[in-house]
């Protein structure tokens, strides 16, 4: 276990930065902490952020070490899973702001009620509750 973390940090790497901003202050129901050309963050725990930041941003840094991020839009790069308190409550707010219903909300066999929804590029948001 690395007991010496700080802060984790999860930065998505998206198409549009203002498009992906804004779908996230919707699934968050709260403005940004940072909101700057080139990234966006929220802190959604004390010792949690989620980033957004632009393909084009991160490839700067990657260089050619690895393919052009533009190449993975709307391809499920990671998933999201959030433990909540109404799963019931989250499922309609992520369908009434557009989030792509990915599976309704099913009790799985790993012992959590989950339903599933991407975002505006492929990433997959999960919304849980323990059964």
């Amino acid at each position: 276990m690395i007991n010496h973390l700080k802060i984790v940090q999860i930065i998505l790497y998206v198409k549009d930065q203002e498009v992906s901003s804004k779908f996230y202050q919707n699934i968050f129901r709260r403005s940004p902490d940072l909101h700057v050309a080139g990234m966006t963050e929220f802190i959604i725990a004390d010792n949690c952020k989620i980033g957004i930041m632009p393909n084009n941003g991160i490839a700067k840094i990657l260089g050619d070490k690895t393919p052009h991020p533009d190449n993975g839009n709307g391809i499920p790069r990671c998933e999201l899973y959030f433990y909540v308190d109404n799963i019931q409550h989250e499922y309609e707010n992520a369908a009434k702001i557009g989030a792509k219903l990915i599976s309704p909300i099913i009790d799985r066999d790993w012992g959590d009620k989950v339903c599933y929804f991407s975002d505006p590029d492929g990433h997959i948001i999960a919304f849980a509750e323990k059964l």
